[in-house]
């Protein structure tokens, strides 16, 4: 099916009325063009990741407010400049020591891989195959799908949990899923 500014128009209007399914097919749709924008503007993958996230999480909040005089995809990208703006601002007034991606990824390399007694009984119940596709995610979406999968937390107790505004851990979680479906399908 060709995709075109009717399509979208209607997953708008949907997503005004509250519609994930709506929510989705925007994220999907639109999730590489801003990805792809910040990237070339932050040059590092986890921030401009957070950035999308964020992106998302504020125009399914604020998407009433859109103005369908304007394409969708230049309000998305307004509203990640100044989510960008915003994390440069935090960075700069941080007292955080900043590290290297190097460094990043060494910490990163120190985990234990070895199988937790989970990771065993879940392994003995036919589910090591899921449990193996979800460990190829960022720590980040691995974490979301815990809370919400198999600590079976609501959306609002994750939001508690992590700290992070509601519509953060619902885009999270939609971004995880489709993640995670792309890694079963390229396994299958």
């Amino acid at each position: 099916m060709e995709i075109n500014s009717q399509i979208i128009q209607q997953h708008i209007e949907k997503g005004k009325t509250g519609d994930q399914v709506a929510f989705t097919f925007l994220l999907d749709f639109f999730w590489n063009e801003v990805y792809g924008f910040m990237l070339k503007r932050t040059e590092n993958e986890a921030d401009t990741e957070d950035i999308a996230i964020e992106t998302f999480a504020k125009a399914f909040d604020k998407i009433a407010t859109y103005n369908p005089e304007y394409a969708f995809n230049t309000w998305l990208i307004a509203i990640a400049k100044n989510v960008h703006i915003d994390l440069l601002r935090k960075k700069r007034s941080s007292l955080f020591i900043e590290i290297t991606d190097e460094e990043d990824q060494q910490a990163y390399n120190v985990a234990d891989s070895s199988p937790s007694p989970e990771d065993k009984l879940i392994k003995e119940q036919n589910l090591s195959s899921l449990l193996e596709c979800i460990k190829k995610l960022k720590p980040q979406y691995q974490e979301v799908i815990q809370l919400r999968y198999f600590q079976e937390l609501s959306y609002q107790e994750i939001a508690g949990q992590l700290n992070e505004p509601l519509n953060n851990v619902k885009v999270k979680l939609l971004r995880a899923k489709k993640l995670l479906a792309e890694i079963i399908s390229k396994k299958n």
